[in-house]
């Protein structure tokens, strides 16, 4: 039987990117086949795997069924311990090795994950379909599992070795940072590598208990937190990631979070892109900015950004992702320093270029974005519903004008379908609505001339999604 099949079964298959499930459907025996699926698809056997994993109460038990599985198979691992997913990836690259991260990202505790990493970077879609074809017995044995090995502190040292020579000790001279730490596996790391560039530092809410934080989807309280410190404690910005780092958020000197495309486009800037790839969902700004010789659109997800970095016609070339994740894929500059490719989602280049820009130009992180084109985004989303009946809306939505005309309240002038439906409306407003491919939950993107504008859009298309699929429950 494959790997597919049984993951169908159990309820915990691919999704955007990586392998996401409730934690009772990654029971080991599963967790054993993915990793020894993965090692199946690698060119050679390698002469060790990477691990590491986040701060859910679930990952060090699926760490433990992924070094189970490379002993199985007469491979050593190197435990990593908790960092954050692009340190892993980095030191995949700098070792030589395979890596799996454990981790649900984003997304609530009692689910978990998955990632794959080659020794060249992050696993494509068409590696997925080979490891879900591979042939596994059934039924999944569920082994003994050993205690985790002690952690190496090698991976973790490359990465706060690569942002410390690119960026330099004095970058954030200066800058008084708030870091939210709730349960990001970087909340420690982000107060060193930020005071060792020089700025001070403030722990703000380190939680014991997992924090699902959504950098896509900031939730209400989270505003308001934000508000609250940076008024009460004079900081220049406050930093955090989602649960495995690899999506920042970063909020300005007023406390209002950036948007993780706006942030995105902030970014290539910075570092002079000649082509920037980023899926349909990310800001028109981008185009209208004019400051890119090539904008590349793709479908939501890190794997499909990968694949369209490859063969640029200008470099440098860089990705980015309306959640904030950013992706460099070639060499660049950072004020006359040199910083080599990550193509994989990444959080801590995008804070450090936003934070050194503002500290260079002794501006407000507000003002950085005074010269850009006036788009603003905003998104949420309904949590647990079921996929398949938004699949379903969204194609009864697309057979006709009226079906449109339902879930955007107006007929569009003009419709993507990259990824999901992705609405112009009669005003240039823009709506788009997707169902997750890592959650049980329906998205919806708008943007807007202003942000109010986007924000009423969203939630009154949030409401509608609501009651059609009310409507077409049993």
């Amino acid at each position: 039987m494959s790997l597919g099949a049984i993951a169908a079964e159990q309820g915990a298959g691919f999704g955007t990117s990586g392998v996401r499930g409730l934690v009772t459907s990654l029971t080991p025996g599963l967790c054993m086949a993915y990793a020894e699926a993965f090692i199946a698809i690698l060119d050679a056997k390698p002469r060790a795997l990477l691990i590491g994993h986040d701060l859910r109460p679930s990952s060090p038990a699926i760490a433990r069924a992924c070094h189970a599985a490379a002993a199985r198979l007469g491979i050593a691992t190197v435990n990593a311990g908790v960092l954050p997913t692009p340190a892993l990836a980095h030191a995949a690259e700098k070792l030589g090795c395979p890596a799996i991260m454990v981790t649900g990202s984003h997304i609530p505790f009692d689910r978990n994950g998955l990632k794959f990493y080659r020794a060249e970077g992050e696993i494509s879609k068409q590696d997925e379909q080979c490891i879900l074809a591979f042939p596994v017995a059934q039924p999944l044995a569920e082994p003994q599992l050993a205690p985790l090995p002690p952690v190496d502190a090698r991976p973790l040292a490359l990465y706060v070795a690569r942002y410390r020579q690119a960026f330099g000790a004095g970058a954030l001279q200066g800058l008084r940072i708030g870091v939210y730490e709730h349960s990001s596996v970087a909340r420690d790391l982000l107060h060193e590598l930020l005071r060792a560039l020089g700025a001070e530092t403030f722990g703000l809410a380190r939680s014991d208990s997992f924090v699902a934080i959504d950098t896509e989807a900031v939730r209400p309280e989270d505003r308001a937190l934000a508000l609250q410190w940076a008024a009460e404690q004079a900081l220049d910005a406050i930093v955090t990631t989602d649960g495995d780092a690899d999506r920042p958020l970063i909020a300005d000197e007023t406390g209002h979070w950036l948007r993780g495309d706006l942030l995105g486009l902030l970014c290539a800037r910075e570092l002079a892109a000649g082509a920037v790839v980023t899926p349909v969902n990310s800001t028109t700004a981008l185009e209208a900015s004019g400051l890119f010789a090539e904008v590349r659109r793709t479908r939501i997800g890190s794997p499909h950004v990968i694949a369209g970095m490859a063969q640029p016609k200008h470099l440098p070339v860089v990705g980015f992702e309306a959640n904030g994740g950013f992706l460099l894929g070639s060499a660049a500059s950072i004020c006359g320093a040199q910083i080599e490719a990550l193509a994989t989602r990444d959080a801590l280049l995008p804070m450090l270029l936003v934070l050194a820009a503002a500290r260079r130009r002794q501006c407000p992180v507000s003002a950085l974005m005074a010269d850009l084109p006036e788009r603003h985004s905003f998104s949420g989303r309904l949590q647990d519903v079921d996929l398949a009946a938004c699949a379903a809306l969204l194609a009864a939505a697309d057979a006709s004008d009226e079906g449109m005309e339902r879930l955007f309240g107006e007929r569009p002038v003009a419709v993507n379908r990259i990824d999901g439906l992705r609405a112009t409306l009669t005003s240039g407003d823009i709506l788009h609505v997707r169902p997750s491919g890592n959650a049980p939950e329906l998205r919806c993107y708008a943007e807007a001339r202003d942000a109010a504008t986007a924000e009423r859009l969203c939630g009154t298309c949030l409401s509608r999604l609501a009651g059609l699929l009310t409507c077409k429950s049993p």
